[in-house]
């Protein structure tokens, strides 16, 4: 018997009720009241489905968060698998939700830039930015699984060192300025891109999970997009090193946005919310383990499969308890504090792993009336934001 059940059994019955009643009228966690903006994230529907709605919950939470003033909606780059299969372009889908909201940020997350050319990316982009009068932001990434390669597949061995020209090339066509490309027979071909964005510059993020990467964002100037990690610690020090990066390059350290991925599912019935998420997110983790089968032997993949069901239940265990908004606002809120005293700007919430559209809807509902909290004095009355 654990130390805490020989206390629990030692109580007198007025003592447990004693407690009981204390621990019924716990006070709840409250924000710290550090600025942290909330984001919608999309990256893992299944793209096999046959049926005609295949895009409902984008559209139904684009159009939540635009009228309940959620800062951003991110579409990913996702190519030729069905986990995240509904995403191969994020710039077809922004343009379609640039003229169904009027307020929410458009945001690739991310760009695979060394698989395209990037005065089309300049171009396409520069459309959805007109469309949505100037919400367009991108964070982009140099793509990393062979099989997406087969767009460019000149570009895979060199596409760490394509992202510095590439980029640069979209910013200055996006400032509206004349570069010079190689054009028929090796002709160079001064061109200009139209049309004409209405953001003077365009706002980029890099997607980031190794140091360099961090270390590179801070030199560029650029926001960060990345995964909470292995902890929060070593989150803390890559940001550390993100902000020392941008102050060493001339650029306000504390002017960087950092937006850190989250599975996102509030619901204050905790053992209810387990429940719901439970399959989804270990199948969510299977479908992702997957993808990295081309980057690992035989025997690696093997011992994976013979220990599957216990390396997914300890996973789901871990994201659920340490590593997301899966649960009761409490619980939720309090990682949120230790995110915002870290230095992280924004969360990005992953919403498509599984949970059904009314759910997630009812989530983020739960989720805007904590950050409603947050933001009123404490005189005024909050009524909580509804599913509409």
């Amino acid at each position: 018997m654990s130390d805490l059940k020989q206390k629990l059994a030692g109580l007198t019955p007025e003592q447990l009720a004693k407690l009981k009643s204390q621990l019924a009228t716990k006070k709840p966690v409250e924000s710290n009241g550090k600025p942290l903006d909330f984001t919608i994230f999309f990256f893992s529907a299944d793209g096999t489905s046959d049926g005609g709605d295949k895009y409902d919950m984008l559209f139904r939470c684009a159009e939540f968060g635009d009228r309940h003033g959620y800062k951003a909606i991110w579409m990913p780059e996702r190519h030729f698998t069905p986990f995240g299969g509904l995403y191969p372009n994020p710039s077809v889908l922004a343009a379609a939700l640039a003229v169904k909201t009027s307020r929410i940020e458009l945001r690739a997350g991310s760009v695979a830039l060394p698989l395209h050319n990037p005065i089309r990316v300049a171009e396409e982009w520069a459309v959805v930015d007109n469309l949505s009068k100037g919400r367009v932001a991108l964070s982009f990434a140099s793509g990393w699984h062979k099989t997406d390669f087969a767009l460019r597949p000149e570009a895979y061995e060199d596409r760490r060192m394509l992202m510095g020209p590439s980029l640069d090339m979209v910013q200055r066509l996006w400032r509206g300025e004349k570069v010079s490309v190689p054009g028929v027979d090796g002709e160079p071909v001064d061109i200009i891109s139209y049309p004409r964005p209405v953001q003077p510059a365009l706002r980029f993020w890099l997607t980031c999970a190794s140091p360099t990467g961090w270390e590179k964002a801070g030199e560029m100037g650029a926001n960060v997009l990345c995964m909470l990690g292995s902890s929060i610690s070593k989150l803390e020090q890559q940001i550390a090193v993100y902000r020392q990066a941008r102050a060493k390059a001339g650029h306000a350290p504390a002017d960087g946005i950092v937006s850190v991925m989250l599975h996102t599912y509030v619901d204050n019935d905790s053992k209810r919310a387990k429940d719901k998420v439970r399959g989804p997110m270990k199948q969510y983790l299977e479908d992702y383990i997957q993808q990295y089968n081309v980057l690992v032997d035989e025997s690696i993949k093997q011992d994976v499969a013979a220990n599957k069901d216990a390396f997914l239940e300890f996973a789901f265990e871990r994201y659920f308890e340490q590593a997301s908004l899966l649960g009761p606002q409490d619980k939720c809120q309090a990682l949120l504090n230790t995110l915002a005293d870290i230095g992280v700007n924004e969360i990005a919430c992953l919403v498509d792993f599984g949970v059904s559209t009314e759910d997630v809807l009812q989530s983020l509902a739960l989720l805007k009336e904590m950050d409603d909290r947050r933001r009123i004095q404490p005189a005024a009355v909050t009524e909580p934001a509804t599913v509409e």
